[in-house]
């Protein structure tokens, strides 16, 4: 590993300023800190930073976040077989501060504001699928979260108790993505914690739907649609509903609907998929609830993952040229389909279509491609079947680092 990774992060900020000929006052100034903090920071005096601190950091000096923290690089990490992004954030749900009683922080705490301010600052590199990115910029999030809940009273409370859920959540889903389904449940659970202490109605739902999932990633089909259910129940929107109530409903249907496909269920999926369409089209247009999207085109979109779970392939890429507004989607979501449509493709026989869309899913998200085990199979299988020693799934199997 290059020194350049080994730095820390006072040395990241002060190369980096000195690449743009910047004083520590002119840096302080342009990121409205202290030039005590620059400085603290340069000599080693503080090695962590609040995610605000950072966020302002990095837009003075024209580098991403992520860019700035650099990945977590401990012996730990490598002993246990975790990616160094993993480890971080397994840190960061469990810390063993707690259980010491010590005080993890002791900076001031963030105020609510910087809290949701950084908060948004993750939002474009979870669409994007930017996995290690996220490893390294939610642990901070994370700490700065709790930090906040335990400092502020009232209000302030209620709100950093509402992005400190939000925070687990996408910690939860992040654990979950990268086959860590046991770590991402109590990132889950810290989350539902969290949410009965906000002032955000909404999160529980939101909570509800990730557990759903997770409880899908470990294979318990039967719980995952029992729980996304009863929760869809609970929330059934009446005629005057808001779209924002309508797309959380619309959301748990379709987690429900992901177990019931993958039980066999084919009416229950039906009936699912049929009253989740009627929600979208109340709501007319895509919306992006809590980073996930719903509305006629993410319900194609679900449609055509259920088609292909049903081995009904044909029908899949028939439903797939119908999807409307693919854009709206994240990108993440769009890469997903991409795969459904080379799973449909592979089944019928159509390789070199299968490639194209696995080429479509990567240009969207290349970093999700690379831990997503479906994508990762299909062209596994893809490979082996090509005679050729230079083609385009061979270079994308290079890419995505397939052994053999």
């Amino acid at each position: 590993m290059g020194c350049e990774d080994e730095q820390g992060l006072g040395d990241r900020i002060a190369r980096f300023r000195l690449r743009r000929k910047f004083t520590q006052e002119r840096l302080a100034e342009r990121a409205e800190l202290s030039v005590d903090v620059v400085r603290k920071l340069e000599q080693g005096q503080r090695q962590t930073a609040r995610l605000s601190t950072i966020n302002a950091l990095a837009r003075a000096l024209d580098v991403e976040p992520s860019v700035l923290i650099g990945q977590p690089t401990t012996f730990e990490a490598r002993q246990e077989g975790d990616s160094p992004s993993v480890l971080a954030l397994r840190q960061a749900v469990s810390p063993l501060t707690e259980l010491l009683g010590e005080d993890a922080n002791p900076e001031a705490p963030p105020a609510v504001g910087a809290l949701r301010a950084a908060l948004r600052s993750t939002e474009r590199i979870r669409r994007e699928g930017r996995m290690a990115d996220i490893g390294v910029l939610l642990p901070q999030l994370i700490r700065d979260a709790r930090t906040a809940v335990h400092a502020h009273s009232g209000a302030d409370a209620a709100a950093a108790h509402a992005v400190l859920a939000e925070a687990y959540q996408v910690a939860a889903t992040t654990l979950a993505a990268l086959g860590k389904e046991d770590a991402g449940f109590t990132a889950l659970e810290r989350s539902m914690e969290a949410a009965r202490r906000s002032d955000d109605p909404h999160l529980e739902t939101m909570g509800v739907s990730t557990l759903s999932w997770i409880l899908t990633k470990q294979g318990r089909l039967e719980d995952a649609e029992r729980v996304a259910l009863a929760a869809a129940e609970r929330i059934e929107p009446g005629f005057r509903s808001r779209p924002i109530d309508l797309s959380l409903w619309g959301i748990l249907l379709l987690r429900a609907a992901t177990a019931a496909v993958r039980r066999g269920k084919h009416d229950a999926v039906d009936e699912l998929l049929n009253m989740a369409t009627a929600a979208a089209s109340r709501i007319g247009e895509d919306r992006l609830d809590y980073a996930t999207p719903f509305g006629p085109t993410n319900v194609g979109v679900a449609k055509v993952n259920f088609l292909v779970e049903m081995e009904r392939s044909a029908k899949a890429l028939t439903v797939a040229r119908t999807i409307p507004e693919l854009h709206r989607l994240p990108p993440t979501w769009r890469a997903r389909f991409h795969v459904d449509r080379a799973l449909a493709c592979v089944d019928l026989g159509k390789d070199d279509s299968a490639v194209r869309a696995l080429l479509a899913a990567e240009g969207d998200a290349p970093e999700w491609m690379r831990y997503h085990g479906t994508a990762r199979r299909v062209v596994a299988e893809l490979r082996g079947r090509e005679r050729r020693r230079t083609s385009p799934v061979t270079e994308l199997a290079d890419r995505l680092n397939l052994d053999g």
